[in-house]
């Protein structure tokens, strides 16, 4: 059965990670990025806790689940930190940073969904 490297159990950990260290930073006296803040804090953690799901997956089907649930946080996490940037005005190298991070999980773990969903399950 599929399991997550270590590597990328990490990856997702030191992501979320990267998410809370952002959160923490960003301008919370403005409501709008207050809210936006939270939900991406929420997401963005959600991303390497269904990783550590996906490693208690008792099946195939199971694990890739829990990587479609991975996929969903991922690119809701992109959604907020698009709206952060575009309509909050909030800018820097730790956002671009996160945006890209996003992308590169969101493509690693699209190319394990497909590989997986070809092999029937």
């Amino acid at each position: 059965m599929s399991r997550l490297s270590e590597e990328l159990r990490q990856r997702t950990k030191n992501y979320a990670s990267a998410i809370i260290r952002f959160y923490v930073n960003l301008p919370k006296e403005r409501e709008e990025v207050r809210v936006l803040g939270k939900q991406l804090l929420r997401s963005g953690t959600s991303v390497a806790a269904h990783a550590r799901e996906s490693s208690r997956a008792r099946s195939e089907t199971e694990f890739c689940s829990k990587l479609d649930g991975l996929l969903q946080e991922a690119d809701e996490s992109q959604l907020w930190l698009e709206l952060l940037r575009a309509d909050c005005g909030i800018t820097g190298e730790q956002l671009e940073n996160l945006l890209r991070e996003t992308g590169e999980l969101m493509a690693i773990f699209i190319t394990m969904v497909s590989k997986l969903r070809k092999a029937g399950h």
